[in-house]
């Protein structure tokens, strides 16, 4: 048997939960609900339930390289209480320090109080862990880095400008602060915790709560609990709970899997650990992977991508997922895995309907590889929703051409959002390849798309306004390519 409890760092001190004698906690509870509970943990508030809003903002902590501490900015709406196990829990109300019975701001608070950066106050808590992250990882930050750090948090009173003007005068203060002072202790605590690499296995509540720390662990209690819903950043399933009242009965949670976290680059590809969080991969990516870094740009908020992983993201086989697409055009595969076997499937053979694959019920996807490509090769994508940041694509393209003396040899179209999973346009695809690169011949293409696909319509957009949306989105793909 495994371990029982769970234990994190709160205020400063070890906190143990054992869901067994814990009235009103069940291993799903979130952290917001958690944190909720307590009587002087009030400052995280539920806006949306779902991600959207950022009022439930926290920073969890943890041990990284060199015995320095890694801030991360969470939407606690999503994360249930046991993949904080191992960690430091940080809210509003840790922030400020008192000196000689006198209450001392932490500096993010101080300057959004000099800048008048809050008004009604819903939403503060959350902007400041959005801050005070921000504050933590980047001295002296861009323009882009600021607005990307704040894209998660809604604020309907201040306009965003002095939040804005906030960020940027307290960065320049390149992280001191009380935690900075504890940083060699914290690493000392959270390691003590982390020493049990025996299984979180919890039983409450009529609930089962799986959460192993090694791969052959985790494969071992795929096959024992072939029924339980995989997590690893949770941002899908939570809303299972939060917004559909589904009880989840069992739970196998890979976030404390390290060897699903590698990212690595070989000769001829990338490969990724299914388990890699969206921020590390648009980290990674920035320079060696341009396109997956520029629409990863434009995926959810940091709080999100902190969370959510690529093999959550690939394994949801939603419609309308962001890097399906690319990953398609890209020639992506998945290397499946249980007890006893390993394979490797294309991306387009895994993905077999609307949120339907080919994976077994004793398997778990442990690596995304991506080939690299050759010269001569350009690849593209674009998201077309209502709102720029923070929303769900309403059509989805990606794009990659090969050409040699101005005729295409090698062309790959993809679309998410056209159809009830992700689909390539084949016929589009035969009919550019082998002829010149040119925008007449793209604008012929254009029109092979309203025999490919039939879109619905719904919330988001009508099937005429997708179709428009696939053809010029292609036809952009061609502007924005250089010509030979």
């Amino acid at each position: 048997m495994g371990q029982q409890t769970i234990r994190f760092v709160l205020d400063e001190k070890t906190v143990e939960v054992d869901f067994r004698e814990s009235p009103g906690l069940k291993p799903s509870t979130t952290v917001l609900n958690y944190l909720r509970s307590l009587p002087a943990h009030k400052g995280v508030k539920e806006g949306c339930a779902e991600g959207d809003c950022g009022a439930c903002t926290i920073v969890v902590a943890e041990p990284g390289d060199e015995g320095k501490m890694i801030y991360k900015a969470l939407d606690s709406c999503l994360v249930f209480l046991p993949m904080i196990h191992g960690k430091q829990l940080i809210t509003v109300e840790n922030l400020a320090t008192r000196e000689n019975r006198k209450q001392m701001l932490h500096p993010v608070q101080q300057m959004l109080v000099d800048t008048n950066g809050t008004q009604c106050g819903y939403c503060t808590p959350g902007i400041i862990m959005s801050l005070f992250a921000l504050y933590k990882n980047h001295p002296q930050p861009s323009r882009e880095i600021i607005e990307d750090a704040l894209t998660g948090n809604l604020c309907r009173c201040t306009g965003y400008q002095p939040i804005l003007e906030a960020a940027q005068k307290v960065c320049a203060h390149e992280g001191r602060d009380h935690f900075s002072e504890k940083e060699k202790s914290t690493v000392k605590l959270l390691n003590t915790i982390l020493e049990n690499r025996e299984t979180l296995e919890i039983s409450a509540s009529g609930q089962t709560y799986l959460k192993p720390f090694t791969l052959p662990e985790a494969l071992k209690l795929r096959s024992l609990y072939p029924k339980a819903i995989l997590i690893s950043g949770s941002t899908d399933t939570a809303l299972r709970q939060t917004k559909k009242k589904e009880f989840l009965s069992e739970i196998l949670d890979l976030s404390a899997v390290a060897e699903l976290k590698i990212c690595r680059e070989d000769l001829g590809q990338f490969v990724f650990g299914a388990g890699l969080s969206l921020e590390q991969l648009k980290t990674f990516s920035s320079e060696k992977l341009p396109a997956l870094h520029k629409i990863l740009g434009v995926f959810g908020s940091l709080q999100i991508r902190n969370l959510a992983t690529i093999g959550g993201n690939v394994g949801s086989a939603s419609p309308i997922g962001d890097l399906l697409p690319l990953l398609f055009v890209c020639d992506a595969s998945l290397v499946l895995r249980s007890v006893s076997s390993e394979r490797t499937l294309p991306i387009e053979s895994f993905i077999t309907g609307y949120r339907q694959t080919q994976l077994r019920q004793d398997e778990v996807i442990t690596e995304i590889r991506i080939p690299k490509t050759g010269a001569h090769t350009r690849i593209d994508s674009f998201k077309v929703s209502k709102r720029k940041d923070l929303d769900i694509s309403t059509v989805c393209g990606a794009f990659r051409v090969k050409t040699m003396d101005g005729m295409i040899s090698e062309m790959r179209i993809a679309y998410g959002g056209m159809a009830e999973m992700t689909k390539r346009a084949m016929k589009a695809e035969k009919f550019l390849t082998g002829k010149k690169w040119t925008r007449a011949l793209v604008e012929e293409a254009m029109e092979l798309l309203d025999e490919e696909f039939q879109p619905i319509s719904d919330a988001r957009s009508g099937a005429l306004f997708r179709k428009s949306v696939a053809k010029n989105l292609l036809l952009k793909f061609y502007v924005d390519t250089p010509q030979p």
